[in-house]
């Protein structure tokens, strides 16, 4: 009698170990479908191995979540899973699907922002790398919190947002935070080497930005910037009006339809019309690149108080008002262009 108890006892043992070894097998080796198909998922910074786990069994990726922490215990990768946003297969077993959560550095989003951008455009941008809305980044560019933050000295981080290419980790839900935090921390970096000694700040920065905004604006010859900002920084200093177009369209903002006329120039309601303003504009106009800030960090000495674009993607400079009206009429009149400004003392 006893033998035949004995017999059973281990008779079961066996089926029960051949039931979880089959369980086991099949866990490991048999993916959750044949043939796989893609899936996005997102892990949240902070979020523990039982909520990846059960997410995953959610979006079908994985059949069983204990089975999985168990295996992450047994690798000793428990507690080395990524944050962030991963193209996975629901083709993968088990240990492979660990292997790249622990590994992979996840689905990266490019936001590809040049020099001379405003921060609506740049929002526009951010919107189409499907990192946020528009309205989400305009939200954080101006909240007052983030500003303070970043030691902004102004109502909207307009000219803070440094032009670059960003690899971004798509966040969840509609939030622009991450995305208007990542490029003032690259101005400040970017910023360092320009002030090696005590850094501007309140409204001397915002003056340092808005005048590398305007010289971002009025060339796009990497050899010129300097001396244009030369020229702006001897007309502040003679008490002459800047009469610079990119302010007035920047004050026109969705009104330009492309055309400035005469009474945009007059234009005495226009904020930053510096044609009828004295001295800079309320704020930036644009995001200035690392080189026009350099060109305000250090502008060329000379004795020039105009320039004319010669149609030729270059400028001529003056140091004459007659100098520079003939200037104009070489190169600007007698093509039917508009004077672009720098014209009157």
């Amino acid at each position: 009698m006893f033998r035949a108890i004995l017999l059973g006892f281990l008779i079961v043992l066996v089926v029960l170990g051949g039931t979880i070894g089959y369980k086991a097998y099949e866990f490991l080796a048999v993916p959750p479908q044949t043939p796989g198909q893609n899936k996005i998922v997102l892990i949240e910074p902070g979020q523990n191995l039982d909520a990846v786990a059960n997410m995953l069994v959610a979006e079908g990726v994985l059949r069983d979540a204990d089975g999985f922490k168990l295996l992450a215990k047994f690798l000793d990768k428990g507690g080395r899973v990524k944050a962030g946003e991963f193209e996975v297969s629901t083709g993968w077993t088990p240990q492979k699907l660990l292997d790249y959560l622990t590994t992979a550095k996840g689905v990266q989003h490019k936001l590809a922002a040049p020099e001379g951008l405003t921060m609506r455009q740049i929002a526009r941008l951010a919107e189409d790398a499907g990192l946020c809305s528009a309205a989400a980044f305009l939200r954080a560019a101006r909240d007052p919190e983030i500003l303070k933050k970043y030691n902004i000295p102004a109502e909207s981080a307009e000219g803070f947002l440094f032009p670059n290419t960003y690899l971004f980790t798509r966040k969840r839900g509609d939030d622009g935070t991450y995305v208007v935090e990542a490029m003032l921390k690259e101005f400040w970096k970017q910023a360092e080497a320009l002030w090696p000694g005590e850094k501007p700040a309140g409204q001397k920065l915002l003056a340092f930005v808005t005048m590398a905004s305007i010289v971002e604006k009025e060339t796009g010859v990497d050899a010129e910037r300097t001396r244009v900002a030369g020229v702006f920084a001897n007309r502040l200093a003679k008490g002459m009006l800047l009469q610079t177009d990119p302010t007035i369209i920047y004050g026109l903002g969705e009104k330009f339809t492309g055309n400035l006329t005469r009474a945009h120039l007059e234009d005495a309601a226009n904020p930053y019309n510096t044609y009828t303003k004295p001295g800079l504009p309320p704020g930036p106009i644009c995001s200035p690149g690392l080189k026009s800030l350099q060109a305000v960090a250090n502008p060329e000495s000379h004795e020039f108080y105009y320039f004319v674009a010669t149609g030729e993607g270059e400028h001529k400079f003056s140091k004459t008002l007659d100098e520079h009206i003939n200037a104009v009429n070489k190169y600007q009149r007698g093509r039917g262009k508009k004077d672009d400004g720098k014209a009157k003392p």
